[in-house]
């Protein structure tokens, strides 16, 4: 395993890590998060990433429950959090960044994890209808009193984030050290063009997500959705209309065979094409078994083979639906 510095933040984070989103509760139940995060942990992960509205709670108690099981030294995992949807529709709960709610999202978030703090906490979207500074200082104080070791964003805008930063400069304060965005081989303008500057600016750093889009990347959508996978769950129907995109499916059909050539899968061809970027510090991944798991952290493998021509070739497989 590779571990790589969180933007400019001490703390290093495996290339490649875990994540619960749709998996756990939803396909997955405490014996089988176990398995995978263990296989995970085999493999060198020390990142699994989750966050409150994941299966409304249940993905944070089914996780800290294996990681009861599994009896890991604390200083040896990172654990992550998002915050912004909320699990009613209270107003001072439902889709806000406002420090009443942030103070006490983070406390209802360690106690479904069992634990004392979380390494990372994520404002899940950015909020338009509270000030950045107020949202800042809710943040400040979370890692101060010790609930939180850094905090970021995720999907904010290359402003929005500029904005939270300079804040926290000015006053002193804790700063964002990472953002969580969607990254893939279609969905990459915002890492690559949008965040530019923010990289040497204020040294941000990225733990990306949905790396497979959505499984698109995997191939095994290019002749229907099967059953079992997550696009026929209830409740992720909006799901449905990616998969069928005729457009992203032949851009899949082209980049098969360069994964033949690589002998690799189209799933590890597509995570160590995110790894390639060096303003990615971890990719995070996401199974519903252990044998996944394993085969995704085959990709550490594909990712000396990527040369220039062969990512030539996936940039031109995908020039159509590049966003």
């Amino acid at each position: 395993m590779e571990y790589r510095r969180l933007g400019r933040s001490g703390l290093k984070v495996s290339a490649l890590s875990f994540g619960s989103w749709v998996t756990y509760s939803n396909q997955m139940d405490t014996k089988l998060a176990r398995e995978c995060m263990a296989a995970a942990r085999d493999a060198g992960v020390n990142f699994f990433d989750n966050a409150e509205v994941y299966a409304q709670g249940e993905s944070e108690r089914i996780m800290g429950q294996a990681l009861r099981e599994l009896g890991w030294a604390r200083e040896h995992y990172i654990v992550s959090s998002k915050f912004f949807w909320g699990l009613t529709d209270d107003p001072n709960v439902k889709q806000t960044l406002n420090r009443k709610y942030l103070l006490a999202a983070v406390d209802a978030s360690l106690r479904r994890f069992g634990l004392d703090y979380i390494d990372l906490a994520y404002c899940h979207r950015p909020d338009p209808n509270t000030p950045i500074e107020e949202t800042v200082w809710a943040m400040h104080d979370i890692i101060s009193r010790g609930k939180a070791l850094y905090w970021g964003t995720s999907e904010w805008s290359a402003a929005e984030i500029q904005a939270a930063w300079e804040i926290a400069e000015r006053h002193h304060l804790h700063k964002p050290v990472m953002e969580q965005p969607q990254y893939n081989l279609f969905a990459r303008k915002r890492v690559e063009q949008e965040y530019r500057r923010l990289y040497e600016d204020i040294g941000l750093g990225l733990t990306t997500w949905s790396p497979l889009a959505s499984g698109v990347l995997t191939g095994k959508y290019l002749d229907g959705i099967p059953a079992g996978t997550r696009g026929t769950l209830a409740g992720y129907e909006w799901l449905q209309e990616r998969m069928r995109d005729e457009a992203k499916k032949n851009a899949v059909r082209k980049l098969l065979p360069i994964a033949q050539q690589l002998e690799c899968t189209l799933a590890q061809l597509s995570l160590a094409w995110c790894l390639c970027n060096p303003h990615v510090s971890t990719v995070i991944t996401g199974a519903s078994r252990p044998a996944q798991v394993v085969e995704n952290m085959q990709a550490l493998a594909v990712l000396p083979k990527l040369s220039v021509e062969i990512l030539a070739h996936m940039d031109a497989a995908c020039a159509e639906v590049i966003a």
